[in-house]
């Protein structure tokens, strides 16, 4: 019975139906306001999850490889956008600068290259092994990666992006052809001799280029380094600033909330006495902490009220409708969870009974409620 009680007062409808075009229209007003509303909170939504998935994935503390410790919060805050402009702007001109001198790495290295293949022996290594022609038929089992000075060329010239990354690359290569060819031929063929005299003289030619090779290589490390920690700073000043737009969104949206519900409760109709009665009935059964909070909706609603001492007298007639319906809509949501509590409990009437002695005060202020609610002599329902 005490639950049919309940949703008999808080079931009934809120806003009494329109009448005049003026209603329909302010009704449909209300309709679109809260359409637009759940819009916007479902755009919210993706921007939160996706802060919270940057912030949740990137580690925030990144070793500054420049210096050693940590980056400081304030780099962070004066990475603006402006800034990383400027930063994407420098890092091509120092991309262009690199590549230029990779270019001349190159050059250098195809002077090794064309001091090789005009020697008097490079003729077996100019081009691909004619495995067919020469009936070398177990070649391809004992060579897993045949290689050649025209396949090396062909490739420091590619423009589709198959090219050689880097010097050491074509420098592998090189060693591949005289390795290859020493790996099938034996110690004293002609091909064998050949190939490591060849060798020989590419590794020490090799030598003599490689401090600008290591020089080259530990520039493009560095200045890798700054480009990540510049990526890292620019999405970390990004999402910061998402994260401000966020909570001013968030607290926009609580404020046109309240607007929205403020209008809505102006719409109220009347609550009629056997209502008011009913709604002074079912705080009583609230637990003591929600009836303090009853208590708050009352005292926010009316800066007069002042709830002091152990009884509080409260004239629920006096209530304004917004006050009785934020009422009716708290104790919609709450009752119901606390009558399935109270129920698995168990009924432990002394645990309940010690707490209601405890919280004289916070009792005392539902009785009050239904009091003022019977006036007409009718006692309220338990």
């Amino acid at each position: 019975m005490m639950e049919a009680k309940t949703e008999s007062v808080l079931d009934a409808p809120v806003v009494a139906p329109p009448e005049t075009a003026r209603d329909m229209s302010q009704a449909e007003s209300l309709n679109r306001g809260v359409e637009e509303m759940f819009i916007k909170v479902d755009q919210l939504e993706q921007k939160f999850n996706e802060v919270e998935q940057f912030y949740s994935t990137s580690n925030t503390k990144h070793l500054d490889t420049r210096g050693g410790s940590l980056v400081k919060d304030k780099e962070r805050e004066k990475f603006s956008a402006s800034s990383f402009i400027k930063k994407q702007q420098d890092i091509a001109s120092r991309e262009a600068v690199a590549a230029q001198r990779m270019q001349e790495l190159m050059l250098q290295f195809g002077t090794i290259l064309h001091q090789l293949t005009q020697h008097q022996w490079a003729g077996p290594f100019l081009q691909p092994v004619d495995v067919v022609g020469l009936g070398l038929h177990d070649y391809y089992e004992v060579i897993e990666k045949p290689m050649d000075f025209s396949t090396i060329k062909c490739r420091m010239e590619a423009k589709d992006g198959t090219g050689y990354k880097n010097v050491r690359e074509v420098c592998a290569d090189v060693r591949l052809i005289f390795k290859n060819a020493m790996k099938y031929n034996k110690e004293r063929d002609d091909v064998h001799v050949m190939a490591r005299t060849l060798l020989d003289k590419f590794e020490t030619k090799w030598l003599q280029l490689l401090p600008k090779v290591d020089e080259e290589e530990e520039r493009r490390k560095e200045e890798e380094a700054d480009l990540q920690l510049d990526v890292q700073l620019a999405q970390e000043a990004s999402y910061a600033k998402m994260t401000r737009e966020l909570c001013f969104d968030l607290d926009e949206v609580d404020a046109q909330l309240e607007e929205l519900r403020d209008s809505v409760l102006q719409k109220c109709r009347k609550m009629t006495t056997e209502e008011k009665k009913r709604l002074g009935s079912a705080i009583t059964r609230l637990s003591p902490e929600d009836i303090n909070k009853a208590v708050d909706i009352i005292a926010q609603n009316d800066p007069t009220f002042h709830a002091a001492g152990e009884t509080v007298e409260v004239d629920i007639d006096a209530q304004s409708e917004s006050t009785l319906w934020k009422l009716k809509f708290f104790v919609k949501d709450t009752l119901p969870l606390h009558m399935k509590s109270s129920t698995s409990t168990g009924g432990n009437n002394n645990g309940d009974n010690n707490q209601n002695c405890n919280n004289k005060r916070k009792r005392d202020v539902p009785e009050s409620l239904a009091k003022t609610a019977q006036k007409k002599g009718k006692k309220p329902p338990n």
